[in-house]
């Protein structure tokens, strides 16, 4: 059985004073409970009071799953045929009339919030997110080492990849070579739908991999993705141009890279998150590119690939040992190229280990075709 850390939030819910939280599966639920469950039409909903009483709404078809949880609570299953009401109801009955449930604001559907305004008529519904989501920023050794991992197993996938890169190739099919090396080196499942973008593509920044578009020396190619393992994230930039680079190219990429370095060496504990960001962006800001600035230094990473802390300006939050987050500058100009240069960090007593280890210096993949 799992080992459930349910009593991690208690403390919670006492110093944001509520009766009770509601967890939805999700990176809190996993982080709980060791284990997460496929979100559906079919709502599983784990319910803890502050005096630390728990019960569960639970789907039949995962009750054998859930099962193997170390979950101490009273569970109520309940059928496709008969709803689900019937088992918020008795859930209600179960715990009582509350003043305050927290819920998670973005990961709770719209159905499962209104079973339980049902389940507790008169209880005030509060999104409790991101307290409960503090739980997991401070990362332990043990996911620290799934993270590298995760990395570990992306930065393969990314060498392995640049490898079969040819000019005439479209973005999807590299994003194809992408996602078999990822699958091929080890990783779990995807963070997220990977970016792979060539030429002008590169500048918008949550750019789609185009099937009509074929790589043409010159271009630049960027690489935004990474892999799981045991949950855990990794999240990867590279930005890499194909046979040949202009010089103006060039001293756009050597701006980003500064950035990055920049954050790399300035990060440390007791700097506010927002501190560090504004440090980032005045090398992006005070060059001959600053006009295409247009987005923040980073992100914290776990098991969501975004997550607190958040390094971004008028964020107070001071950074911390244990707290992972991504270094992820970079310079857009549309219609013509994008650079972007991204590191995952781990705060350390003095500084940051910086967890990615892929070669950061402007990289010319030689693709000509066979």
């Amino acid at each position: 059985m799992e080992e459930t850390r349910l009593a991690d939030v208690v403390p919670v819910m006492r110093q944001e004073g509520l009766d009770a939280v509601a967890l939805v599966p999700g990176a809190n639920f996993r982080r709980i409970f060791g284990k997460d469950f496929h979100q559906n039409e079919r709502p599983l909903v784990v319910l803890v009071t502050k005096a630390g009483k728990a019960v569960a709404v639970v789907p039949h078809l995962e009750f054998a799953s859930f099962a193997k949880l170390d979950f101490k609570g009273e569970v109520f299953p309940w059928r496709d045929e008969q709803g689900f009401d019937a088992a918020f109801m008795a859930a209600g009955q179960a715990i009582g009339p509350l003043d305050r449930l927290g819920v998670e604001g973005q990961r709770m559907r719209v159905f499962e919030y209104l079973a339980l305004a049902r389940a507790f008529p008169g209880a005030n519904l509060c999104d409790m997110h991101r307290p409960i989501s503090q739980l997991r920023v401070v990362k332990r050794p043990g996911e620290v080492e799934l993270l590298r991992r995760a990395i570990r197993v992306s930065e393969a996938a990314l060498e392995a990849t640049l490898a079969q890169v040819r000019v005439g190739q479209t973005e999807t099919q590299i994003e194809g070579i992408l996602l078999n090396e990822l699958f091929a080196a080890g990783a779990e499942g995807l963070s997220f739908a990977p970016i792979v973008a060539a030429g002008s593509n590169c500048a918008q920044p949550h750019a789609k991999a185009r099937p009509d578009y074929k790589v043409q020396p010159g271009d630049a190619l960027l690489f935004d993705f990474g892999g799981t393992v045991q949950g855990y994230c990794a999240d990867i930039t590279r930005t890499v141009f194909i046979e040949r680079v202009s010089d103006e190219d060039r001293a756009f990429y050597e701006t980003v890279l500064a950035a990055n370095e920049r954050g790399r060496n300035a990060a440390r504990p007791g700097l506010a998150a927002g501190d560090l960001d504004d440090l980032v962006l005045k090398v992006l800001e005070t060059s001959p590119y600053g006009a295409f600035t247009r987005h923040k230094t980073g992100h914290g990473l776990g098991l969501d690939v975004h997550e607190d802390p958040y390094i971004m300006r008028g964020n107070t939050t001071p950074l911390q040992p244990g707290m992972v987050f991504t270094i992820e500058p970079g310079l857009y100009q549309l219609g013509k190229v994008g650079v972007r240069i991204e590191d995952d960090v781990v705060v350390t007593q003095d500084g940051v280990d910086v967890l990615t280890t892929f070669p950061r210096d402007l990289r010319i993949v030689a693709a000509a075709p066979r």
